[in-house]
């Protein structure tokens, strides 16, 4: 179930940082949000005041609060331009007022940073006693600079409690991915992955060409999907899921009916199968694994379904469409 309000995190702007890690952080956790059918998360542009910001290359960036005036459950530091440990040494005095700033945020504010925002972080003070990650070259700045912080830099990131940190300009997407497969799913990521980062798989049978989320308007099929990836396909019912949606059993029944032209108990059983589909493509996990772990009642039962809908058996299928 959806929480009571968005998790709001907010998305720091300073002098010369390089935001658009910050943009493409916020469109996934937006995709995310129409993929669950619900605000999920609420991603907000802060700075040590509001108004106009200057950032790297020339670009200004508006930022609609003060850090401090959020309401933040996170903030999340980009990287700022720097091409040797100096320029970053003298990035980090220049900004010595905004990490007083994060280091008088409320402990339960969560700090994540990546690239080398992660310096950022570390002067705040927020990073003592934490492990911690950063751009492998800015590795030995860091551990002098920061003895109280336990430097990781053989992982590409590194979650603790509170804080989070990711190395390379990239280290955005380790922690947009982390986000949201613990707040949504495993299979919700990579379906967003393929459709707004990766290139989309080259082929997947037709039966499940149209299930991606992200595209459907209709917010009671998403919220079905959402429910169905979350249940054991074991425990799957119409009197479940109507119960899971606030809804009666006729109602649920009539509504996908009209929506999709299917019975909502074959439509419920595709969606199930849709994610058996994206584990063989994806994973080299045994399909008894993937029929366990996605709560089938056997592992016969699941290959019974999957060759019923898809006229293929899942090894045919990893054979014809898998990846991994």
């Amino acid at each position: 179930m959806a929480p009571a309000r968005p998790f709001r995190i907010g998305l720091l702007l300073y002098p010369s940082c390089m935001p658009s890690g910050l943009f493409a952080f916020a469109d996934l956790l937006h995709a995310a949000n129409r993929r669950s059918g619900a605000a999920l998360f609420e991603p907000v542009f802060v700075a040590m005041r509001p108004g106009r910001v200057a950032c790297a290359h020339g670009q200004s960036l508006e930022a609609a609060a003060a850090i401090r005036a959020a309401a933040l459950q996170a903030v999340l530091i980009p990287g700022f331009w720097a091409e040797s440990p100096q320029q970053v040494m003298a990035a980090l005095e220049r900004n010595r007022p905004l990490a007083a700033e994060l280091a008088g945020l409320p402990r339960n504010v969560m700090t994540w940073s990546y690239c080398t925002g992660v310096g950022l972080a570390a002067a705040s003070g927020r990073l003592q006693g934490q492990a911690a990650t950063i751009t492998w070259w800015l590795a030995d700045l860091m551990r002098q600079a920061f003895p109280r912080t336990d430097w990781q830099t053989e992982r590409t990131s590194v979650w603790n409690a509170r804080t989070a940190t990711a190395s390379g300009v990239g280290g955005h997407l380790p922690l947009a991915q982390s986000l949201i497969e613990k707040h949504l799913s495993v299979d919700a990521y990579r379906e967003l992955t393929g459709l707004m980062v990766l290139p989309r798989p080259e082929r997947t049978h037709r039966v499940f060409q149209e299930m991606s989320l992200v595209a459907e308007p209709n917010r009671l099929l998403q919220k079905l999907h959402a429910v169905v990836e979350r249940i054991p396909a074991a425990d799957l019912s119409v009197a479940r899921l109507a119960g899971e949606l606030h809804t009666t059993e006729r109602t649920l029944s009539r509504k996908v009916s009209a929506a999709t032209g299917t019975p909502v108990g074959q439509y419920v059983r595709s969606i199930k199968l849709n994610q058996v589909s994206e584990r063989l493509i994806h994973t080299s996990a045994p399909a008894s694994t993937i029929s366990m772990t996605l709560g089938f009642s056997s592992d016969a039962s699941m290959r019974r379904m999957f060759k019923a809908l898809t006229a293929m058996t899942p090894g045919e299928y990893r054979q014809a469409f898998g990846r991994a």
